[in-house]
């Protein structure tokens, strides 16, 4: 690039409130290397974002739920996520991984505490992170409560999808041999993870389809497309990292966040969650509120799981900008 385009990038940049302070590639443990960047102001209130998935990276957009003028907001790919490498790397990869990776983010950026921001997958590893290191944060909103246990998945796919799809339950499950129906779940991870792409293509597609229709509170489609399911489109990352973690139960054990949610005493928290989420149903949230005093349920009308049902990206980024404001005048108390 001429030396005149790159001093226009770096003048656009400047006028881009939410253009990157910095970016880059930070070498962790098990030969991973993280996505980091920070937007806002250096000096500004410190918070970090988590995306879902897990494995769905994060996007520009998600930069702009933190008010620039008042935050400095941390937000990272998780590993093999995006554009950390290697990319969809499963080796080295777990909950405590991920945990370990945000405590290295925090202490590069010599933060003592930050707001910890989550949605979905990401709302789990916000719990499981404040749970494991809760004198490092200030408070936590959550969008989509998701505690990681097969019950929720159950829940999801095996409950909720047949009740209000019956037409996309029966080709989500005629994806599958008739032998591999009785534990659709399991059948579902194993087919994913099989190294031959005539195995896990069409189990990968079927899966991020269906998860994605249930994730829309009025979704564009409700059947699955055979003739799409062995396209040569590129596939979609996420099941793979899904698979990996959920056939390993999130790496927790049966029920950990909520058995543990005492730890999260005196962690300001408010909780956004769409009325009907299929997905992370009100029922979780109110199952975590209830043991943990500190949080307040927003309920978003009209709205599902996906942070871009309406009301839901604005209940977020007034989520945040209210416990900021909450943090801070504890602060100043």
């Amino acid at each position: 690039m001429a030396p005149d385009a790159d001093a226009g990038k770096a003048k656009a940049n400047r006028s881009d409130p939410f253009a990157p302070l910095t970016s880059e590639l930070l070498p962790v443990s098990g030969g991973h290397e993280i996505y980091v960047e920070s937007v806002g102001r250096a000096d500004g209130m410190p918070a970090v974002y988590l995306h879902g998935g897990p494995g769905s990276g994060c996007q520009p957009d998600h930069r702009r739920l933190f008010d620039p003028e008042r935050f400095h907001a941390i937000l990272f790919d998780q590993r093999g996520a995006g554009r950390s490498r290697p990319q969809g790397r499963l080796e080295h990869n777990t909950l405590p991984d991920l945990i370990a990776d945000m405590e290295t983010i925090r202490e590069k950026f010599s933060i003592p505490r930050w707001m910890v921001v989550g949605g979905s997958w990401g709302a789990t590893l916000a719990l499981a992170y404040a749970q494991t290191h809760p004198a490092r944060v200030s408070g936590i909103v959550l969008r989509a409560t998701f505690l990681g246990t097969r019950a929720e998945l159950e829940g999801a796919f095996l409950d909720a999808l047949p009740r209000f799809y019956p037409g996309l339950s029966e080709d989500f499950a005629g994806v599958l041999p008739p032998a591999e129906r009785g534990q659709l779940l399991d059948a579902y991870y194993r087919r994913i993870l099989d190294p031959d792409p005539a195995v896990h293509g069409p189990a990968a597609r079927a899966w991020h389809d269906t998860e994605r229709i249930l994730s829309e509170h009025a979704p564009n489609r409700v059947r699955l497309d055979p003739a799409s399911l062995n396209s040569s489109r590129a596939l979609p990352a996420t099941p793979f990292m899904e698979a990996h973690y959920f056939q390993h139960d999130c790496f927790m054990r049966p029920g950990q966040l909520l058995a543990e949610a005492a730890r999260l005493s005196g962690i300001p928290g408010l909780i956004v969650q769409g009325r009907y989420d299929l997905l992370c149903p009100p029922a979780t949230s109110r199952a975590l509120a209830a043991l943990w005093p500190d949080a307040e349920i927003r309920i978003v009308e009209s709205a599902g799981h996906s942070l871009y049902d309406r009301g839901v990206r604005d209940a977020v980024m007034k989520a945040i900008a209210d416990l900021a404001s909450e943090i801070s005048a504890k602060g100043s108390s």
